[in-house]
């Protein structure tokens, strides 16, 4: 398994275990040089969204990954974890559904 495969289940279970919501797995790496990956979830409040951000944190870097950068992290309404071969994305519900990264992603592939 790549890298890029082996860091995104990481950081799907990573945000399972802290019930992120919604838990979306997109595809890009054929419509995009960004990543290979987005991994899309969303908290119910600012305490949650915290949580979810340091548990796929923690997690990956267990294993070896750091992120290159995170942006977002005073506003925890939106934060961006880059990894290089992908990007997590952890929302609030409301800036998710005004942001709707499915939607402008959506021709990437979704993974079940």
């Amino acid at each position: 398994m790549d890298n890029s495969k082996v860091m995104t289940k990481l950081a799907y279970q990573a945000l399972e275990e802290k019930k992120g919501e919604d838990i979306q797995v997109i595809e890009i790496k054929e419509i995009s040089i960004l990543a290979d990956y987005f991994i899309i979830a969303n908290g119910t409040n600012a305490s949650q969204v915290d949580a979810l951000v340091d548990n796929v944190k923690e997690t990956l870097s267990k294993h070896g990954y750091e992120p290159q950068r995170i942006e977002g992290v005073r506003s925890a309404s939106w934060i961006l974890m880059d990894y290089g071969d992908i990007v997590v994305h952890v929302f609030s519900k409301e800036d998710r559904l005004f942001y709707n990264l499915e939607r402008i992603w959506r021709d990437g592939k979704t993974i079940p």
